[in-house]
């Protein structure tokens, strides 16, 4: 097998319209079609939260169709709040960065899996009234988008994960430390920030994961302890889950539309040795690789948003590539 190209550029799905994101078209093989896929809305749906989120809409100059961006682990609408407002200008559309469940200002619920997140963005977009979206997604929120986009292909125009892919992967070893210092800040009961940043120093080496982490932290009445805004215990104990994804199969479903994964080149969640999955899920995606690590759009905002939005005319050629070796691996696999 050729190895798979490892840098590539990509054309916008954000700024073209769909019928020009793929210009090469390759005949789908038989494995691609979805006359055994099984129906996700029969039966048990879990209880959809009402979700909190932050428009961006440029002054009233956004009038496009939406965009919906999600969070990833531990994270909240404020974490995409300058990457929302800079698509909302340069694209003129909407943005709506959602707080997932247990996350920001959002419910929290005990049941936390891809099922459940997904169902939650379904109602959000059926509450608004939002069609013809774009599903933007990074880590748990990248799996999230794959999910909806995969139980129901007409919830949206296209998706945007951000270094996840559709496979069942441990998460890094930092998780689950990460939860561990969190429970000693609760634990202590802490007063200050300098005091939670002291404790959580020995589980998260560097300063900017921290401070990422600790924006979690609140003070829910003068002289209280600070306690965390999200359920960490609940989180804790749903990290298996977030490991998970909850389709094993593209033989049985598979999503035909645009989908662009993107992927930060020093992270290990989308290596090339998923690619060959990806294409079977999403027979369309293309990918662009970002030089940060896991934190895509906190590391490289810049180079996430051009790598967006400019087209690059060697993209094409790479693309064929990539798409060739992806089919010769699936046929031999």
């Amino acid at each position: 097998m050729q190895a798979l190209p490892r840098r590539l550029h990509t054309i916008s799905l954000l700024s073209l319209p769909p019928k020009h994101v793929n210009r090469i078209q390759i005949p789908s093989p038989t494995w691609l079609h979805n006359d055994l896929a099984r129906s996700f809305h029969t039966t048990g749906r879990l209880r959809a939260l009402e979700l909190a989120f932050d428009y961006h809409e440029n002054g009233g100059k956004a009038q496009g169709a939406p965009i919906v961006f999600l969070h990833g682990l531990f994270g909240s609408k404020k974490n995409n709040r300058s990457i929302s407002k800079a698509l909302a200008r340069d694209l003129s559309r909407p943005v709506y960065a959602v707080d997932l469940r247990n996350h920001g200002d959002s419910p929290h619920d005990k049941t936390h899996n891809y099922i459940a997140l997904a169902e939650d963005v379904e109602n959000f977009l059926q509450q608004h009234k939002l069609k013809n979206v774009t599903l933007i997604g990074h880590s748990m929120g990248a799996k999230t988008v794959m999910t909806m986009a995969l139980r129901d292909p007409g919830c949206c125009s296209n998706i945007i994960a951000v270094d996840n892919a559709p496979v069942d992967a441990a998460l890094a070893s930092d998780f689950p430390r990460y939860v561990e210092g969190m429970r000693k800040i609760e634990d202590a009961k802490v007063k200050s920030q300098r005091e939670a940043d002291a404790i959580l120093e020995p589980y998260a080496k560097d300063l900017p994961v921290r401070q990422f982490l600790l924006t979690n932290l609140i003070r829910t009445a003068p002289n209280e302890p600070l306690k965390f805004r999200i359920p960490v215990r609940t989180l804790a104990h749903s990290l298996d889950d977030m490991a998970d994804f909850p389709f094993n199969n593209p033989d049985e479903v598979h999503f035909s539309k645009p989908a662009l994964f993107v992927r930060g080149i020093k992270s290990h969640y989308v290596s090339d040795e998923t690619l060959p999955i990806i294409g079977r899920f999403f027979p369309r995606f293309e990918l662009v690789d970002i030089n940060s690590g896991h934190w895509v759009v906190s590391e490289s905002p810049e180079e996430f948003r051009k790598g967006m939005l400019q087209p690059n005319p060697v993209y094409i050629l790479k693309w064929f590539t990539l798409r060739l070796n992806i089919l010769i691996c699936s046929s031999r696999c």
